[in-house]
């Protein structure tokens, strides 16, 4: 049995972290969140030590170390912008690092990464689920066995938000990195790890709320669009919409979407996670395209 310990308790993306913990016979012992909303611990791990103050938080680690209970994995759910900080943290703290996407917002910051993580003998994983979407695994192997270099891809990925996001620390590009990085990591990830590397883009509209472009790989011509606002899923009930097509035929992404996580925990703890590497070209894309516009 591994101990974890989770810095953002209180996200939105937490309960699917606390779950997969659970789910791969673990426990988590400690987590931190700035906000005391999270009685979702007590449905995983009612004996959850948690803090509202790192320093407190960093004393109890510190003094699990000393007793020899040391902590095996730091998982990171904080907002986007504290994820290079607290990844920094957990390896001069000698744990395995599990960080939600994006792994970090600056391009910039992933060569001093990449060295303290070879330092510290310690793995930064990322999570990238959609990698291990059933669907994606097929669609990847079907283009590796073709001679196809033309796929023509739609990508449209809406997903509504209330009025607390112009509030919340996600509306400033700061902070998220603004709406590519924010929701369109993952795709934009996908999308490389399908199709390969990037020839040329272009964006047509880019906002707080939504953008839209052409996106050249190395085996395919995308037309992506993405949304926050909740005016653009009317026609679906205001739900949000998913659509994957390769030549005008529609790859269902909408089945477990969000329900991979316990999946990825299982390959990081058999040492096949996806690491610093894996992450790199998309976040040099979405930063090369959040200066357009």
């Amino acid at each position: 049995m591994k101990k974890f310990v989770l810095i953002g308790v209180g996200g939105y993306i937490s309960p699917r972290h606390l779950k997969a913990i659970k789910d791969t016979g673990n426990i988590l012992v400690a987590a931190l969140d700035k906000h005391d909303s999270v009685g979702i611990i007590d449905s995983y791990f009612p004996e959850c030590s948690f803090f509202t103050e790192f320093e407190r938080f960093d004393r109890h680690i510190n003094k699990m170390f000393y007793k020899k209970e040391p902590v095996d994995y730091l998982s990171i759910c904080s907002p986007n912008y504290l994820h290079d900080s607290h990844i920094r943290y957990g390896l001069r703290n000698n744990m395995e690092i599990i960080c939600e996407k994006p792994l970090i917002i600056n391009y910039d910051n992933f060569e001093f990464l990449k060295k303290l993580e070879k330092k510290s003998k310690k793995k930064v994983n990322v999570v990238l689920q959609l990698r291990l979407h059933p669907e994606m695994i097929k669609l990847k192997q079907k283009i590796e066995n073709s001679d196809k270099n033309n796929y023509q891809i739609n990508l449209e990925y809406f997903t509504p938000r209330g009025k607390w996001y112009d509030y919340s620390w996600k509306a400033d590009i700061s902070k998220s990195g603004g709406v590519l990085m924010n929701i369109g990591v993952h795709l934009f990830d996908l999308l490389l790890w399908l199709f390969g590397d990037v020839k040329n883009w272009a964006i047509y509209r880019k906002s707080l709320y939504g953008a839209e472009g052409n996106l050249s790989l190395e085996k395919a011509d995308v037309r992506w669009k993405l949304s926050i606002k909740r005016e653009d899923c009317k026609f679906n009930n205001y739900k949000p919409h998913r659509l994957l097509e390769i030549d005008n035929n529609k790859i269902d992404i909408n089945n477990n979407f969000t329900d991979l996580h316990t999946e990825v925990y299982e390959q990081i703890l058999q040492n096949n996670g996806y690491g610093i590497e894996d992450t790199e070209n998309s976040i040099k894309l979405i930063n090369e395209m959040s200066k357009c516009l």
